[in-house]
């Protein structure tokens, strides 16, 4: 399938859930590039009104102009996922009745950062403890009681399969993001009374501008040993993504809460 159609099919589906998702405000944490704008974009598509948030202002409005662009709703929102009181600040009193955790931190300096567990110290650990497992649960504290008066909310957490299988030199990463997972299985079992379900969506090796260095530094045999893990040899791309989280955000996923679904190329394979 090339770019072009990929990009089609997300359209498509944005189509099919477009009266699904009209009226809903949702909340897409580190939605500046990468997997987070297709996201926003799929989402907006969908019909849903899309707070982007990003770190960086720029970058959160940039994703605005393009959701206004093709006729969608947006809003900015630049805050700091690990800061509680900025969440709170940042979503009180808006209504959200979707949350997309997103933002992530795979490596303190670098995405392609990794080290033996050994070689590191808990000072290492914390950029991804703070990102991946307390933003994802600092967004959710701000946004359920919203959902919960409400009788309905999605709770979309977007974790990997280094959390979820395990990767070498990733160790504290991966605790981060199945830390996240455990978090969502215990939120879907809290809040499925009222209505609100809670999913999260495990991604292999994706192609987004913070790992391009991965796949333009003119090292095919490096790429190569990496794409053989994959049943679908290429890296993943944000319009892989999106479609999935559109559906678990959309009312046709009312009776799938506390699931981990694997979007990765066939990485991995299970009953």
């Amino acid at each position: 399938m090339t770019e072009g159609s990929r990009s089609s099919a997300g359209s498509t589906l944005a189509g099919q859930l477009a009266k699904q998702l009209a009226g809903h405000l949702a909340v897409v944490t580190g939605a500046g590039q990468g997997v987070g704008r297709g996201i926003a974009l799929e989402l907006a598509a969908g019909g849903a009104h899309v707070i982007v948030n990003d770190l960086s202002g720029e970058r959160a409005e940039d994703v605005v102009v393009e959701i206004r662009d093709a006729g969608g709703n947006a809003d900015a929102a630049a805050f700091d996922v690990t800061d509680h009181a900025a969440v709170a600040a940042a979503l009180a009193g808006r209504g959200v009745d979707i949350v997309v955790n997103n933002a992530g931190n795979a490596g303190a300096s670098s995405s392609m950062a990794m080290a033996s567990f050994v070689d590191t110290s808990p000072a290492d650990w914390q950029p991804y403890l703070a990102v991946n497992l307390l933003g994802v649960m600092h967004c959710a504290h701000a946004a359920l009681p919203g959902m919960i008066g409400a009788g309905w909310g999605r709770v979309v957490t977007i974790v990997s399969d280094a959390g979820r299988v395990g990767e070498s030199g990733m160790a504290a990463y991966g605790a981060a993001k199945a830390g996240a997972a455990g978090f969502t299985r215990g939120l879907a079992m809290e809040v499925g009374r009222y209505g609100v379900t809670a999913n999260a969506v495990s991604l292999g090796t994706m192609r987004t501008p913070m790992t391009e260095p991965l796949w333009s530094d003119g090292d095919p045999e490096r790429q190569r040993a990496i794409l053989r893990r994959y049943a679908i040899r290429r890296p993943g791309e944000p319009e892989d993504v999106a479609g999935m989280v559109a559906f678990l955000c959309s009312p046709a996923a009312s009776w799938i809460t506390g699931q981990t679904y694997p979007v990765n190329g066939g990485s991995s394979s299970a009953l």
